[in-house]
């Protein structure tokens, strides 16, 4: 079950989050930094970034992270890293060292993909990981990292597909849309979702409460993936778009997380329509 961790006056409280820049984790600054002292790394060299003076640059193949740790001294790192693999690897083991030694707590961004090589059921916390795919063979090296840390010191937060206007998936949709280009939907697949902005609401409550363990953050309830991208494209407008079904079984497959031992308060669940009705517009 998910330990609490000795409280600490939010104010005071410094975060620092890894992948600061990207989609996610931009968004997750957003969210914490009227509320925290935060801190984010970037990559790409924008200006925005560049003048703000809670963000450090980080090229994660060169650059040592240490040195940005030892600047900020964090209480609690969000790692939103994407990249190249080893390097996520080797910076995640430096991290993992840094939390070792030091009164911080590290939540991973971790994907439903850790359980892609089950396909007839949806899979909960404790069940063990196994995955068919490079990407989700790589998640579990770093949770397995993560597990050999004192749970206190750890959160494993495994995302589904995010959806929401600012979204790579749903730029993409529109996109097609706009250039009149096929759809791949996947009528065998189930799955759960989740919005960029429920799931970033959900990541503050668990720093707040100083909640640590496995979570699965996904919709409490699941959907076949080919209804529920029709029935995005159907909130975006009244469009006539080419969908490309792509069947990878002749059987329905599961691919989904869902909470059993630390599941989140009612006014944090999210369902798959909300998802639609409330973070996807026209």
């Amino acid at each position: 079950m998910a330990k609490e961790r000795r409280k600490k006056d939010e104010g005071n409280k410094r975060i620092l989050i890894l992948g600061g820049s990207g989609f996610l984790g931009n968004a997750i600054y957003k969210e914490l930094c009227k509320y925290f002292d935060t801190y984010g790394t970037y990559f790409s060299a924008r200006k925005s970034y560049e003048d703000n003076r809670q963000f450090f640059r980080y090229n994660m193949e060169e650059d040592d992270i240490f040195r940005i740790l030892e600047k900020v001294r964090p209480h609690c790192i969000i790692s939103a890293l994407r990249g190249n693999f080893a390097a996520q690897i080797q910076a995640h083991q430096h991290v993992v060292e840094y939390i070792s030694q030091n009164d911080c707590v590290l939540y991973f961004l971790s994907s439903a993909n850790v359980f892609d090589a089950y396909r007839k059921y949806p899979s909960y916390e404790y069940e063990k990981t196994l995955s068919e795919s490079v990407y989700g063979r790589l998640k579990i090296k770093i949770e397995n990292m993560l597990l050999r840390l004192p749970q206190e010191k750890m959160g494993i937060l495994r995302v589904p597909m995010v959806f929401g206007n600012g979204s790579p998936r749903i730029k993409e949709i529109k996109k097609f849309i706009w250039e009149n280009e096929p759809i791949e939907v996947f009528p065998n697949l189930i799955f759960n979702v989740t919005s960029d902005d429920k799931l970033t609401q959900q990541i503050h409550y668990l720093i707040n409460r100083n909640k640590t363990g496995i979570y699965h953050l996904g919709s409490k309830d699941l959907v076949h993936h080919e209804d529920f991208i029709k029935e995005v494209v159907e909130r975006i407008g009244n469009f006539n778009p080419i969908y490309k079904r792509v069947y990878t079984t002749n059987e329905d497959r599961y691919l989904a997380v869902l909470p059993k031992d630390n599941k989140l308060p009612k006014n944090l669940q999210v369902g798959y329509q909300e998802v639609i009705d409330h973070h996807v517009n026209r």
